[in-house]
């Protein structure tokens, strides 16, 4: 996919919707910052960049899901 933008604010405003730090990116998947980091290194999530860890909002969405329905699947005592 490709983007284009025509100016600096347009970027911005893109990045500042589109990128999550490890922080939201835990609160967003219900699971804690270490746990991001084992997801990581596992190469069940892939950052958008390494140092710092910043996710692409799409994949995390993507994630929560795959990751909601294991809940189900593994923990369905939780509901």
């Amino acid at each position: 996919m490709k983007y284009q933008f025509d100016s600096d604010a347009d970027l911005l405003s893109f990045l500042n919707e589109n990128l999550l730090s490890t922080i939201e990116t835990a609160e967003v998947l219900g699971v804690s910052k270490v746990r991001v980091g084992h997801l990581v290194k596992t190469g069940k999530l892939q950052p958008a960049k390494d140092q710092p860890k910043i996710f692409l909002k799409s994949v995390v969405l993507d994630k929560k899901k795959e990751l909601e329905e294991l809940r189900k699947k593994y923990r369905p005592y939780d509901e």
